[in-house]
């Protein structure tokens, strides 16, 4: 088993400590390893990320949840910053720290019940998670804030999956479309060729984003 098979089997079982403390009662599950997790995408992503959905002493919470995990692993990094909740730990069973982050600011989203899963382990997570229309939302948000690889390469899933692209308007469709096509050869064959097994990664240095592309063609002539 490789070091991102191995992780992944790590993020399970994190995820089922969490949710045999109830710390996950009050989060929902979102981000790259929701997808993959949940969804199967075609990608590895090295953190858990959560938000809050319930109003919550979130002092107690980050106490909790640091004395959870340093039951079966070392803390490595906790803090409370201002926009998240921050939780790093590493395992002697593990190659890779893993990095739990919570965004602090409770908001309307949409969610549902989802089981994290993955192919290289045994156990099983049933967990509240972003609807995919919720993650299309928020990858293409991210997209157009930090133009990160990895968004453009889960948005092309989603849509793929048959995800519909929100209402957009012809501002943010030219800077995605900007974002989209701007990556560069060593984006394709470093930064994403990195999380992603070999035949993917040979699909899109040769492709890139095409179907993405397509698609905002076709919003960008219906002018929606």
């Amino acid at each position: 088993m490789d070091i991102l098979h191995q992780h992944e089997v790590f993020e399970i079982k994190v995820l089922d400590r969490l949710n045999r403390a109830k710390l996950l009662d009050p989060l929902v599950f979102g981000g790259g390893s929701m997808l993959r997790l949940c969804h199967e995408l075609n990608r590895y992503s090295v953190d858990l990320d959560f938000w809050f959905v319930r109003k919550t002493s979130q002092p107690t919470f980050f106490e909790r949840l640091q004395t959870a995990l340093a039951e079966e692993y070392e803390v490595t990094d906790a803090q409370i910053k201002h926009f998240t909740l921050l939780v790093e730990i590493r395992s002697s069973t593990y190659p890779k720290r893993l990095k739990i982050e919570i965004r602090r600011k409770q908001k309307e989203c949409d969610f549902q019940t989802k089981i994290a899963f993955s192919h290289f382990s045994t156990q099983q997570v049933l967990l509240k998670a972003h609807t995919l229309d919720q993650t299309m939302r928020n990858k293409i948000d991210a997209l157009l804030d930090r133009g990160e690889i990895r968004d453009c390469f889960d948005i092309e899933f989603m849509l793929r999956r048959g995800t519909e692209l929100p209402d957009l308007s012809m501002g943010q469709v030219k800077n995605l479309m900007k974002r989209t096509t701007g990556f560069k050869d060593k984006d394709f064959k470093v930064k994403l060729g990195s999380i992603v097994d070999s035949d993917t990664r040979i699909y899109y240095a040769q492709n890139r984003f095409g179907y993405l592309v397509e698609k905002l063609n076709t919003v960008s002539a219906s002018g929606r």
